[in-house]
């Protein structure tokens, strides 16, 4: 078993000008703990994130309740997100995690029994499982009426909008669509979504803009726009996430968690932002 070296992000700093309300909800963190390794056709891990890190982060946003998502590092291996789960409690805390075709129904019971509400489809390198396998895993997980968390390059949505036209339960649409590189707030791929929305059974994730923005932070214009577009549409079917602790970009472009928090005060309204925080996590995670 290796050795990985404690957290050296920042936890804490200026408050973020956003005051969060009652319920807050992180619908999007990542939690590496010590004695679980990565897995084999996963990253590795740089650093630490522990339940202990994350509160401090969480005290420092003012945010109540968190989802913890299966990073891509532990694979298929659910044991790391368990253990965070046991020690979160599930009165404040919700989990997405690696699901396959061949999971066992006891498991999936336990795991619910657990927190767990919704399993990752991640079409990007290093995703344990992908839109191969994705209608196999929803008809899975239909019965406990845990959603999907699809990940995918927006630029390429045509590769994915049949299937995702055929699942039947809830899904999100992860990372702002994730749009790489950005493209305007008009275009037709945007379309498609909105109407993936209106559909009734999608979701739509305010989380990690700084991963494809190409203008950057804290404004993020680029991808601010289409986010902006999505909100104003089906500002019932936003959630939002800080995607800490941000292993997806170098330390020199580490953004600043409340940054990631302050971008809901050009892009929403004191209402919307109360359902993005706080009414639609509630609806989808069972808070």
């Amino acid at each position: 078993m290796s050795e990985i070296p404690a957290n050296t992000r920042p936890l804490d700093g200026p408050a973020p000008m956003l005051k969060a309300p009652p319920g807050a909800t992180d619908c999007h963190i990542h939690l590496y703990l010590p004695g679980y390794d990565a897995q084999p056709g996963g990253p590795k891990i740089p650093e630490l994130a522990t339940v202990e890190n994350y509160r401090q982060l969480q005290r420092w946003l003012s945010l109540e309740r968190v989802v913890v998502t299966q990073p891509n590092a532990y694979q298929r291996d659910n044991s790391a997100l368990l253990a965070a789960l046991d020690q979160l409690g599930t009165e404040t805390a919700r989990g997405v995690a690696a699901v396959t075709p061949e999971t066992p129904d006891s498991d999936l019971q336990a795991w619910h029994d657990q927190g767990i509400r919704g399993t990752r489809i991640m079409n990007l390198p290093g995703g344990a499982v992908t839109n191969d396998d994705m209608l196999a895993v929803e008809r899975r997980i239909r019965p406990l009426g845990w959603h999907l968390m699809v990940q995918f390059n927006g630029c390429q949505l045509d590769d994915y909008l049949d299937n995702l036209k055929r699942i039947e339960g809830r899904y999100i649409i992860d990372h702002i669509g994730k749009f790489m590189p950005p493209v305007p707030a008009d275009d037709a791929r945007v379309d498609e979504i909105l109407r993936l929305l209106d559909r009734g059974n999608a979701w739509f994730k305010i989380c990690a803009g700084y991963e494809a923005s190409r203008t950057g932070g804290p404004e993020y214009a680029d991808i601010g726009a289409i986010a902006q577009r999505v909100i104003a549409h089906a500002p019932e079917r936003i959630i939002w996430g800080t995607n800490w602790p941000h292993v997806g970009v170098p330390r020199k472009q580490y953004p600043n968690d409340a940054d990631q928090l302050d971008v809901l005060l050009r892009w929403a309204s004191p209402e919307v932002r109360q359902k993005i925080l706080v009414d639609n996590p509630a609806v989808l995670y069972g808070f």
